[in-house]
């Protein structure tokens, strides 16, 4: 069973809130929180849902009016749906690197600018020796 597993009827899920199960109901109509429904239409919680009544509660007590919890709990939700799209990418992006042919591999120069080098290649480091001696002023 994990977080998204829809198992509380909504008298455990408003007790385990802390609220009433009419307030919950009243969620569900503004659609702040959407539980499941059986084929029988009574709503099924999970904790992920729970969480979200007491975040929903814990911001009602900072003041934050239901209008603006819902859209804090929709901004929340596309960060999360945004996060996990960045995670594919990254993935995605790593896995075409390591199997294409021929990738590059960067490196900083002496001057500080980036250099693009093949795979298996190093930097050239320049071994000069300067010598540096004071003028003699007589």
């Amino acid at each position: 069973m994990d977080e998204h597993t829809q198992v509380f009827v909504i008298s455990v899920a408003a007790e385990l809130a802390g609220m009433h199960p009419q307030t919950l109901r009243q969620y569900d109509r503004l659609g702040l929180v959407s539980p499941s429904r059986t084929p029988g239409k009574s709503r099924r919680y999970s904790m992920r849902d729970v969480a979200k009544l007491q975040e929903i509660s814990r911001l009602g007590a900072e003041g934050v009016s239901l209008e603006g919890i819902r859209r804090i709990l929709e901004l929340e939700d596309q960060v999360g749906a945004l996060t996990g799209r960045i995670r594919e990418l990254e993935s995605a992006l790593s896995d075409e690197l390591l199997n294409r042919p021929g990738r590059r591999v960067f490196a900083a120069g002496s001057a500080g600018e980036v250099i693009s080098l093949r795979a298996g290649t190093r930097v050239r480091r320049s071994n000069q020796i300067v010598v540096w001696r004071p003028l003699d002023r007589d």
